[in-house]
């Protein structure tokens, strides 16, 4: 087995260490363990140590004997980037090994090599693998994206002078979106500090990002907390709006409304105290007792996450549901392959499509594997923020 390192993790910067060398042309075809994915080796067969560390960095995974030989390159490495940005060149514009002396990159990733090695010989692979390795294959994609953002059709917003700063910053400085998937327990996305903040910022700031297609289709599913849960009781799911059905098959109640079945179920699904609800469709104890053991949720997607009982069903419930939108984000990036339309973003339970019209056949395919069993919801719009429901 050959432990490598790319020098670069941009698709078109190809060059790689391995055995002491540096290679540009002829790349080794033995290639087996590294740190992380790179969009330079695509082989299905290279493992990555940072999924079976569990997110961990270099520094959290690095033997003691390793410690300051690290912590050296590591101060040298940020000393560049740091002269990058004051000279404001943007690292996504060049390969970094046309930026760095070979001789510091070589001994930067040979510590790299003893580090991944140390993970395989001390870490097991993790049950959830599989799926992790999919879901950073797809996210290094779309961190290689760039977002088309501009304030046009924006004047509302640009009333107010604080928010006009802010979207002049959004715009300058964050045209990509780099997401962490180990940035929570549950699974639930985050993003990296110099990303496109698109989780975080005001839902109306939105209205800057447009697609370098023809629109954004958004897919996202009806009531997907409260599918999980039914999915985790075994039981079917329902045709319609999962809060409608409620109201009609557990409240029974024809005179509520929506809203008011909405609040009141989520009042008690997270309250475990609450006994509001009494029905053998939602069965708590249950699925606690599947899938609670020893202080421990054990989801369906192979995760094991320690967690008070008192939080046990959130948790299985919140990361239940990621893992489940990251499969399917993961499942329509392949029906994708050799389109113009492709996955922009990722939006905890819903995923955007920066749409071609020309692909207009491909909409209710892609509909239906989103969707499995479960029902979405499926919009369109010439921007993230102004979205109208499509009939697929």
């Amino acid at each position: 087995m050959t432990t490598f390192q790319a020098i670069d993790d941009k698709n078109e910067c190809i060059g790689i260490y391995s055995d002491g060398n540096m290679h540009f042309d002829n790349i080794p075809t033995n290639l087996t363990r590294t740190w992380r994915y790179s969009g330079s080796i695509t082989d299905p067969a290279v493992r990555y140590a940072s999924i079976l560390s569990g997110g961990k960095t270099l520094e959290e995974c690095c033997p003691e004997s390793l410690i300051g030989e690290l912590q050296a390159v590591q101060r040298k490495m940020n000393a560049y980037v740091k002269s990058f940005k004051i000279a404001k060149v943007n690292l996504n514009e060049h390969c970094i090994f046309d930026m760095i002396p070979l001789d510091f990159l070589m001994q930067f990733c040979e510590i790299k090599n003893k580090i991944t090695e140390h993970v395989f010989e001390a870490y097991e692979e993790p049950p959830n693998y599989v799926h992790l390795n999919g879901v950073q294959k797809l996210l290094h994609k779309i961190k290689y994206q760039n977002l088309k953002l501009n304030a046009e059709d924006c004047r509302e917003i640009m009333v107010s002078s604080t928010h006009r700063t802010k979207l002049k910053t959004l715009i300058k400085n964050a045209p990509t979106i780099d997401y962490n998937m180990f940035g929570t327990v549950t699974g639930r996305l985050t993003t990296n500090p110099d990303s496109f903040p698109v989780l975080t910022m005001k839902k109306e700031y939105r209205k800057i990002v447009k697609p370098i297609n023809d629109l954004f289709i958004s897919l996202d599913y009806n009531g997907a907390e409260i599918r999980t849960l039914l999915s985790l009781c075994g039981q079917s799911q329902p045709k319609e709006d999962v809060h409608m059905w409620n109201i009609h098959n557990i409240f029974e109640d024809s005179e509520m409304s929506r809203e008011a079945a909405k609040l009141a179920f989520f009042a008690w699904l997270y309250n475990p105290d609450s006994n509001e609800i009494r029905t053998s469709v939602y069965d708590k104890e249950k699925i606690l007792d599947k899938y609670y053991v020893d202080g421990y949720i054990n989801t369906p997607y192979g995760r094991k996450i320690e967690v008070d009982q008192r939080k046990a069903l959130n948790y299985l419930i919140q990361s239940t549901t990621a893992d489940r939108v990251l499969e399917k984000a993961v499942k329509v990036d392949k029906m994708l392959e050799g389109k113009r339309s492709f996955i922009s973003i990722i939006i905890h339970d819903e995923i955007v499509i920066d749409y071609c019209d020309e692909e207009r056949n491909l909409i209710a395919e892609i509909k239906k594997e989103f969707e499995g069993d479960y029902l979405s919801n499926v919009r369109g719009g010439k921007n993230l923020y102004d979205l109208s429901e499509l009939k697929i």
